[in-house]
C-alpha cells in the first residue's frame, strides 16, 4: 500500500470509531467529542486524497482548513448549549430564564 492509501484507511478507521462512539453513548459532551473525532477522520481522508497528485490539490487543502474552522466554532457552540442544558436553562447571572 502507498502512503496515501494508509492515510485513507486510517481516516476511515478514525471516522468509524468516532461514529460508533457517537451512536452508542448517552453523555452529550462525550457525543460532541466523538463527533469531533469522526470529523478528524474525514479531514484525514481529504488530505490523503489531496496528496495523490503531484503537486497536491490545493482545493482539498482549502476545504480541510475551512472545515477545521467550522468544527472549532460548532464545538464551541455545542459546549455552550450542553452547559445551558445541564444548568437547567439558567442564565449566567444565576437567575432562572
Amino acid at each position: 500500500m502507498t502512503r496515501p492509501e494508509w492515510f485513507v484507511a486510517l481516516g476511515l478507521l478514525v471516522f468509524a470509531l468516532g461514529s460508533v462512539r457517537l451512536l452508542f453513548v448517552r453523555d452529550t459532551v462525550t457525543r460532541l467529542v466523538a463527533l469531533n473525532i469522526a470529523g478528524a477522520g474525514v479531514f484525514l481522508v481529504l488530505i490523503a486524497l489531496a496528496a495523490r497528485t503531484d503537486p497536491p490539490d490545493p482545493v482539498l487543502h482549502a476545504l480541510v482548513l475551512t472545515g477545521i474552522v467550522i468544527a472549532v466554532s460548532v464545538t464551541g457552540l455545542g459546549l455552550v448549549l450542553v452547559r445551558r442544558f445541564d444548568d437547567g436553562g439558567s442564565d449566567d447571572d444565576g437567575s432562572a430564564s
